[in-house]
């Protein structure tokens, strides 16, 4: 298996530091609304790397963590006039229903920056007695120019970014000893939460969060980190130079960044209206979807989000999902469960997508590849898999076309969720059907929908629906 590199920039032969084993921290959001569809780019494709190396036989140690304290949480908790807890609470649980829509199976470990408070002061501590960083009225800042490796995985050099941009340069320069130095720990201001230390009452930098959530959940040397290529710099980075400086080891043996998403060949941003989050998505599509179109591109490619491409992936999908069903409805209906000397040798043939399927894993996680495979098999069992196919080839077809597609986390053989606007429009049909007295129609509909898991309830107020 090879993967790119971002710290060498070429692709490398994947050497666990474990043999059997992958640790793995892949940066979370930052919780103070509902996550955009540029959230969940990483967390689609390294959800599928992780699933490939399980279906590798890898056991699998993946670490995800939810940024919980940060400016824009207080910022928002301050608007509302709530606390900053209620604010990250309420958005954690609305990510995790959104992971659990695009079928992003739940980390290892899910750490909160808030509990990791005594171990951020810890490392911090640690960073100050090896000379690394300093106090100056109770900020900490680390000594960028002290760590001799700084800027190796963004391949920037400390002058130019001294002399060049001072927008990459952290406020609170007439304090440091040096402007590229950048905070581990701040004091609090008015109205934020606060925890004691021995330098401030105050709030760990964000960098500091993500190197000590790693080393308490995967240990000081880890196999992979990841996210998306706008934590290169200066995230990424700090955190190498944190985790370095008091590890006294390589922090990462490899760095895997997704590349930005688009939406209809513009940046995403609010002031362009263009902004969209993940629960908007899932009114007008299943999540599956969603993940489908994520994965139809190499995860280092730029991908452009518009309604076109969705609607193509919609297509590409439903391709897949039909297959599966044609073979269970056929698997059902099997007049026998011998397989013929013909079955045999074509459920042979279907090696030869696996290893398609495989091969383009292999290669640095070509998902676009792998569907094109999958797309390959769909067309042998639509074309081998007939009414007169015995039980055992139909369910063995079955076997290997629901085990690729649940690496790339497609759930294949499912009955599909019925979205919001359909089950208004179903309502909405019923109500018609009532009045034009057509009882039948009416009771008919009441029925799909408690098939599909929909509970209606007649009040006085109008219908109302919910999922069982």
């Amino acid at each position: 298996m090879r993967l790119y590199n971002t710290m060498t920039r070429k692709k490398e032969e994947f050497r666990p530091l474990k043999e059997g084993a992958v640790s793995m921290y892949v940066c979370g959001p930052t919780v103070y609304n509902f996550i955009h569809i540029g959230n969940a780019r990483p967390m689609i494709v390294f959800d599928t790397v992780r699933r490939y190396f399980e279906y590798k036989g890898y056991d699998v140690n993946f670490v995800s963590n939810f940024t919980d304290v940060d400016d824009k949480i207080i910022r928002k908790a301050i608007e509302e006039g709530v606390s900053a807890d209620e604010i990250s609470g309420r958005y954690i649980k609305e990510c995790r229903k959104d992971m659990e829509g695009m079928n992003i199976r739940p980390a290892t470990h899910h750490p909160l920056a808030t509990e990791e408070i005594g171990g951020m002061i810890d490392m911090i501590e640690e960073l100050i007695q090896k000379g690394y960083a300093y106090e100056k009225n109770g900020t900490v800042y680390f000594r960028t120019r002290q760590f001799d490796g700084y800027g190796k995985l963004s391949h920037k050099n400390l002058d130019d970014l001294r002399s060049g941009n001072r927008s990459l340069l952290v406020s609170g320069e007439d304090q440091k000893e040096d402007p590229l130095d950048f905070v581990l720990w701040k004091p609090k201001k008015e109205g934020e939460p606060a925890w004691k230390s021995p330098w401030s009452e105050g709030r760990p930098g964000w960098h500091i969060e993500c190197s000590v959530m790693s080393r308490k959940y995967l240990g000081e040397q880890i196999d992979i980190h990841a996210g998306g290529e706008d934590l290169i710099f200066p995230h990424h980075e700090n955190e190498i130079a944190q985790s370095e400086a008091a590890n006294g080891k390589e922090f990462a043996r490899y760095w895997m960044h997704n590349a930005f998403l688009n939406i209809d060949n513009h940046k995403m941003s609010k002031s362009l209206g263009n902004f969209r989050t993940v629960r908007e998505i899932s009114e007008q599509y299943d999540l599956q979807v969603l993940r489908f179109f994520m994965l139809s591109a190499h995860y280092r490619s730029p991908l452009n989000f518009s309604a076109e491409l969705m609607e193509s992936s919609a297509n590409g999908l439903e391709r897949i999902v039909n297959a599966a069903k044609n073979l269970r409805y056929l698997a059902d209906n099997a007049k026998t469960d011998d397989l013929t000397e013909q079955e045999e040798e074509n459920l042979s043939k279907t090696e030869n997508y696996v290893r398609a399927f495989e091969a383009a894993m292999d290669d640095d996680f070509n998902t676009a590849d792998a569907i094109a495979a999958v797309f390959d098999l769909v067309r042998f069992c639509n074309t081998t898999a007939t009414e007169e196919s015995s039980g055992n080839y139909v369910r063995a077809l079955l076997d290997v076309l629901v085990k690729l597609t649940d690496v790339l986390g497609i759930d294949a053989d499912r009955e599909e969720e019925i979205l919001d606007a359909d089950i208004e429009a179903l309502i909405e049909e019923r109500q018609a059907a009532r009045k034009e007295r057509n009882f039948a129609r009416a009771d008919e509909i009441r029925n799909e929908l408690a098939a599909r898991g929909i509970l209606l309830e007649d009040t006085r107020e109008g219908v109302k629906w919910k999922r069982t």
